[in-house]
């Protein structure tokens, strides 16, 4: 069975090695973050130079890995060879290349750790070679993080930085940004760099993120969300109309995405039983702060009604990526999609 990318990184950072490192998966965050790992830690600024080679897939067939995996260190104990966008290796799944493979899989060298950086894909579970990793070498499954996953891995990292951050400032990152990780920690690393522990009694607000991530404090996408679910007209057309004289810090894609998030949620409110705050944001896998917000939202939205909204969000996605688009600019859709929304 594949191993996490937090066990593995464990393993790494208390120098338990093995020979072969197989990172697969549609996630290249923990690809990268591992594959990194090796590479700036295994061997010491001395080694590096003789016995730490970087290569990449497209140049590569898997004959020239395995050559130089095959190789002993020079004045070390070991040597690394780690394989970028290994995915991209021509002969990599052609019977030749993967006899070659399976052949190194059950005798690898043990002074040198090798690593495949296989992003955006995985190998097929069935196959001889994808049973041997799993079996005799480190094969890493690195999966897309779903959306409700978000809220709890962004505050563990940011407390694993040492600092606090509000619930609130947590789903604003997880709304803003959304499952790509990289991103997601580029952003989170400009906001510590910037803020002094001294700042908001230490702890990082709304307020924070939204003057160290760009976020407008009043014309934002948040508080459109939030003008529809309170059904304010005037405020969300206020918005809107931000958003149109904004166009390039307020692209329609992710709004349209966070909006459909939001009335997709509001149909579960809807099919709950237990209508408490309590319950909805155990169902909603949201903060308790933020349940509220969507019992007002489901009685401002029947269920028809939101089933309506799912429907015009659909079709305004639809639009903006350009297909059977006969709403004009992206500022044009916006505007009708807001209005069908709220009527």
């Amino acid at each position: 069975m594949p191993q996490s990318p937090e066990v593995v990184l464990k393993s790494l950072k208390e120098k338990r090695y093995a020979p072969l490192y197989f990172l697969q998966g549609d996630e290249p965050y923990y690809i990268d973050l591992i594959a990194d790992y090796v590479e700036e830690n295994v061997l010491n600024e001395s080694e590096r130079g003789f016995n730490q080679m970087v290569m990449y897939g497209k140049d590569v067939d898997v004959s020239a890995v395995l050559n130089n995996a095959k190789r002993f260190p020079m004045m070390s104990e070991r040597q690394v060879v780690i394989v970028r966008e290994a995915q991209e290796i021509q002969d990599f799944n052609n019977k030749s290349g993967q006899q070659l493979m399976e052949a190194y899989v059950k005798n690898p060298m043990p002074s040198t750790i090798l690593v495949f950086c296989y992003k955006y894909k995985s190998l097929d579970g069935r196959k001889p070679l994808t049973k041997l990793l799993d079996k005799l070498a480190i094969l890493v499954e690195a999966k897309k993080m779903y959306d409700n996953q978000l809220p709890d891995w962004i505050a563990n990292y940011v407390r694993q930085k040492g600092y606090d951050i509000e619930d609130k400032a947590v789903q604003m990152l997880a709304d803003y940004i959304g499952n790509n990780l990289k991103r997601l920690t580029n952003e989170i690393e400009k906001v510590l760099i910037n803020f002094s522990k001294g700042d908001e009694d230490g702890v990082i607000s709304p307020a924070v993120i939204q003057k160290y991530i760009g976020i407008s404090k009043e014309y934002n996408v948040f508080e459109l969300q939030k003008a529809l679910a309170v059904h304010d007209v005037l405020k969300a057309n206020r918005i809107i109309h931000y958003f149109e004289a904004n166009q390039k810090a307020n692209p329609i894609i992710p709004i349209i995405a966070l909006l459909f998030t939001f009335f997709s949620k509001l149909l579960l409110v809807h099919q709950s039983a237990d209508k408490s705050e309590r319950a909805l944001a155990g169902v909603l896998k949201v903060n308790p702060f933020f349940a509220k917000e969507y019992k007002i939202a489901a009685v401002n939205y029947p269920l028809p009604k939101v089933i309506a909204n799912i429907h015009h969000l659909r079709m305004a996605d639809q639009y903006a990526k350009g297909i059977d688009n006969i709403n004009g600019s992206d500022a044009q859709i916006l505007k009708e999609l807001v209005f069908r929304l709220m009527h």
